[in-house]
């Protein structure tokens, strides 16, 4: 009986120390998926930032249509209206949260569109010099996104990879979610040349 007893204290202890050792690295993995995260919302908030001078630049232009102008000003507000924390990033979170960007997106896609309909303000240099900050902060939105992924891809396969599952399943940490593509990018654009 004491023997029983001796080697359930043994194994315990054991599973207390291995749990140990991978705890830290645990940690330290949730804070670089935290770290990461906060890159990607950094990202979003420089080209929302550059949005907004880019539609100050365009009203600008007397002519230009302003409902397709107030269709991104309301992206632009939606879209930085939805905040999520780096513990909270659950698929439902996630989900909303990409919306609300591609909705940006379409609403932004539009105005640089209709913009070609006006060659004077495509001439002007402010407005060249914020679309070509614009398709660099579109770069960096997807580098810092795949950064997250890998960051988050770490992390998950500690936490489901043994011993550590088991100091992540006594500490409670769980799966992180990554960033997938939007609806519709699996297939290819059409382009029709008449």
């Amino acid at each position: 009986m004491k023997r029983r007893i001796i080697n359930l204290f043994v194994i315990t202890i054991g599973t207390l120390m291995l749990s140990s050792c991978s705890y830290n690295s645990i940690i330290s993995l949730d804070e670089g998926v935290k770290k990461a995260w906060a890159d990607v919302e950094a990202q979003y908030q420089r080209r929302s930032d550059l949005i907004g001078n880019l539609v100050e630049t365009v009203k600008g232009e007397a002519k230009f249509e302003r409902e397709t102008l107030q269709a991104v000003v309301d992206a632009r507000s939606k879209a930085t209206s939805i905040q999520i924390n780096a513990d909270d990033i659950t698929p439902e979170n996630m989900a909303k949260f990409q919306q609300a960007q591609a909705q940006l997106n379409g609403a932004l896609s539009r105005l640089l569109a209709v913009s070609e309909n006006y060659p004077q303000l495509k001439a002007t240099q402010a407005f060249q010099d914020l679309m070509n900050q614009l398709e660099g902060t579109e770069n960096r939105v997807t580098i810092a996104r795949q950064k997250y992924n890998d960051a988050v891809q770490s992390y998950n396969i500690k936490i489901r990879s043994f011993p550590s599952n088991v100091t992540a399943g006594i500490f409670s940490f769980k799966q992180k979610e990554m960033f997938k593509a939007d609806t519709g990018t699996e297939k290819a654009p059409k382009f029709k040349f008449d």
